[in-house]
């Protein structure tokens, strides 16, 4: 027993991780025999499904936890197989359309949630990034700037992840009921949906290239999280500058507590670009310079795939249906209204334009 307690991490890890290609292998094997639907799916399914019913068990969760990271580098090798031809052509519409949605999703949140439905002010601007930016990642981001208690930040979380759940699985339904093409699901996908996994999985559900377009649209909201993160620092720091001069709490150097704070919080805004963005970049760039040939670009997508599943087995067993309880119903009308409003408006708008 004492071998097994100083085991390295990488022992640990490794029965999580047959576990999780046990999943993709069993949903490769569902798809094969009967035609239900992309695999990619199925295996967040399977995963969600035992989750739910035997649950994770201690000797695989270090394994199982692992599935980020699988994601993050499908991700990565996924810059080797994109058309960057397609991507200069439409560009400039979809930033446009990118940054129209997150800035029109982050506002009608904080409105609908604060003067509407009366939520707290810090968890509805956690709802607000969550739903607006990334999903999960940025609620944690924005906690780091905003210093919420825990029980906003679990609200928030929540129900973030309750509309993972619903979105990854009526995205693709609303697309072909639609017969939208390949490039404009993927573009409304990564930009209305919330976290990038389940944007990821719907997209490689409805077909390849809608698989990385929605990456590629996804990967340049996440982009955005620093500068969101920073904005929010300087908006609550502001406020508790304001309670420091009203009850005389400046130090002796004429600074506040809050401003200190924000000094704090924006030497953390390098933090806020993930690093699998800037890999992705990366083989973006190499793949239009030709470093890759049509077989290895072939391979590196392969890989990808196989990645991908791995990963979307193990995000369909975090997936815990008491967690979704947790959301209340208020932050989820909040953000279901955003959602609708956003979601169909950027559909109308990409269908127009792309």
């Amino acid at each position: 027993m004492a071998g097994l307690r100083h085991r390295s991490p990488a022992w640990r890890v490794l029965p999580g991780i047959a576990v999780l290609v046990l999943v993709g292998l069993s949903a490769r094997a569902v798809t094969t025999v009967v035609p239900i639907g992309s695999h990619l799916l199925v295996a967040i399914a399977i995963g969600a499904l035992l989750a739910n019913t035997i649950g994770v068990p201690d000797w695989a969760a270090p394994g199982v936890d692992t599935h980020g990271l699988w994601l993050e580098t499908g991700i990565v090798l996924l810059g080797a197989t994109v058309a960057v031809g397609r991507i200069i052509d439409a560009g400039g519409r979809v930033l446009a359309i990118v940054l129209g949605a997150v800035s029109a999703t982050v506002l009608l949140v904080e409105i609908v949630s604060r003067w509407v439905v009366g939520i707290d002010e810090k968890a509805g601007s956690l709802l607000a990034a969550g739903s607006g930016i990334c999903g999960v990642s940025a609620v944690a981001a924005v906690a780091g700037a905003i210093d919420p208690d825990r029980g906003q930040v679990a609200y928030a979380t929540a129900t973030v992840l309750l509309f993972d759940a619903v979105t990854l699985v009526a995205y693709p339904t609303v697309g072909r009921a639609l017969g939208l093409s390949d490039v404009v699901f993927g573009v409304w996908a990564g930009t209305t949906m919330f976290s990038t996994g389940p944007v990821t999985a719907a997209g490689f559900a409805y077909s390849p290239v809608a698989g990385e377009w929605a990456v590629l649209v996804k990967l340049a909201r996440n982009a955005l999280i620093g500068v969101v993160a920073v904005g929010y620092a300087m908006y609550y720091a502001r406020e508790v500058d304001d309670a420091d001069e009203v009850d005389g709490g400046r130090d002796a150097n004429g600074g506040g507590d809050g401003r200190a704070a924000l000094y704090a919080r924006l030497r953390q805004l390098r933090e806020g670009v993930p690093v699998f963005l800037l890999g992705f970049l990366l083989l973006v760039v190499l793949s239009a310079l030709g470093a890759f040939t049509p077989a290895q670009r072939t391979a590196i997508g392969n890989a990808s795939s196989w990645l991908f599943l791995v990963a979307f087995a193990g995000l369909g067993m975090r997936m815990n249906v008491r967690e979704f309880r947790e959301a209340g119903i208020a932050p989820v009308v909040v953000v279901l209204l955003a959602l609708l409003v956003v979601s169909s408006t950027t559909l109308v708008v990409s269908m127009a334009v792309l």
